[in-house]
């Protein structure tokens, strides 16, 4: 698989730097073997890992093909709340990883939809996430759309890349927040120091915009909704918590000790998520429930 850059706002930036910002899913480590190995083409020749970017400058980058394990089906029920020929939309329990990864090779939605779906998956993204189109974290409940077949994940793919998809998430975050609703328009990166996170970056981070309105006050914590106007890894979370309200349980940017004893992970929730259908071409809204953990946690917020 190759990837390809133009550089327009990071001259002087090295290029080992600028790519862990702009390929998150690659670690540090594994940029620089890419590098070392001559797979990082810069107006058509190798470049060292120091190598600083100039305006315009041409980038692409190799990635070989990875082996990959056999991933078995495994009869795990899944909630699902549409399915057809085409896609179906699952709605995504807390704990549950959407693909196969280091320390999750089994029990996955993946596993999951192939114990389902049999051979009906898209295989645009290789055997390891066969029909998945987008991800959400492995805390994070909610919506997640999948796809049957490659002309379904095309143009399902193309939505998300136009931002065109709507997706709605509900959350509990610390604090009151003060405004009725507003916009975080911050750019998300790899943090610089920790390579398991992200963080805001005026310079190397990608465009990303979040908008929030709040639905209920508590004295403590805040009930919003948040529209997804991009989609960038951990985009509420590192938003939210770049304006001093952190979701709730949320133990990578907010608080380390959770008031709420049991909450595993962020309160968040992907609520709804509207496409236009890839055969039909009609308007398609899907909304899942909020899962009991979320309902408990609000009515014990309202008695407080």
């Amino acid at each position: 698989m190759n990837e390809y850059f133009i550089v327009e706002n990071e001259v002087g930036l090295r290029i080992d730097k600028y790519l862990a910002c702009h390929l998150p899913d690659l670690s540090r480590s594994h940029i620089q073997k890419l590098i070392r190995d001559n797979l990082v083409i810069v107006n058509q020749k190798p470049v060292k890992a120091n190598y600083r970017l100039s305006l315009n400058e041409q980038i692409e980058v190799m990635i070989p093909k990875p082996e990959e394990p056999e991933i078995l089906p495994e009869n795990i029920p899944l909630d699902i709340l549409y399915e057809d020929a085409d896609i179906i939309i699952v709605n995504k329990p807390k704990q549950m990883v959407v693909h196969p990864a280091p320390g999750h090779a089994s029990g996955t939605l993946v596993n999951a939809l192939m114990y389902h779906c049999g051979t009906e998956l898209s295989g645009i993204n290789g055997v390891m996430r066969p029909g998945i189109v987008h991800r959400i974290d492995m805390d994070t409940t909610g919506s997640l759309l999948v796809c049957k077949n490659d002309v379904a994940h095309q143009k399902l793919a193309a939505q998300l890349k136009e931002h065109s998809i709507t997706r709605i998430y509900e959350a509990i975050v610390h604090g009151n927040i003060k405004e009725e609703d507003g916009t975080v328009t911050a750019p998300i990166g790899r943090h610089p120091t920790d390579r398991k996170k992200m963080s805001v970056h005026a310079k190397q981070g990608r465009s990303a915009v979040t908008h929030y309105q709040v639905l209920k006050r508590f004295d403590e914590f805040t009930y919003i909704q948040c529209r997804l106007e991009t989609g960038r890894t951990h985009q509420i979370r590192v938003h939210m918590a770049s304006i001093g309200h952190p979701l709730l349980g949320d133990q990578v940017y907010g608080p380390s000790k959770c008031p709420f004893g049991g909450l595993k992970g962020q309160t968040l929730h992907a609520k709804i998520l509207g496409i236009v259908h890839p055969k039909t071409g009609e308007y398609l809204e899907i909304q899942a429930p909020l899962p009991d953990y979320f309902v408990n946690l609000l009515q014990k917020l309202s008695k407080n």
